[in-house]
């Protein structure tokens, strides 16, 4: 299973979300400069290192900005020390305004 689809069900039995997007964007990142085991390297943009989830859950109710990323970087530690390497989270609550 893709790293993708992992977290995709991940995110659906933690937050019952209304509405969910977990988009790849490594391809936006191809040139950018990064330490992988204390070597600094050019990435090449393939494979699935960085992404951005866009997720709209009842849970999110109540909670500040901070916690909701909080809770969402606690829920794909694992994949994040797996070799995620960056992870930009739009949480809302139903009835929030979202940018998409």
């Amino acid at each position: 299973m893709s790293i993708q689809a992992t977290m995709e069900d991940k995110l659906k039995a933690a937050f019952s979300p209304e509405r969910l997007a977990v988009i790849n964007e490594s391809h936006l990142h191809a040139g950018h400069h990064h330490v992988e085991s204390g070597h600094h390297a050019t990435f090449d943009g393939t494979g699935e290192t960085h992404f951005r989830v866009r997720i709209v859950s009842p849970d999110f109710a109540g909670m500040s900005r901070i916690d909701r990323h909080r809770a969402v970087n606690e829920l794909l530690a694992d994949e994040l020390k797996a070799g995620v390497h960056a992870l930009a989270i739009e949480p809302a609550a139903p009835g929030e305004k979202t940018r998409w």
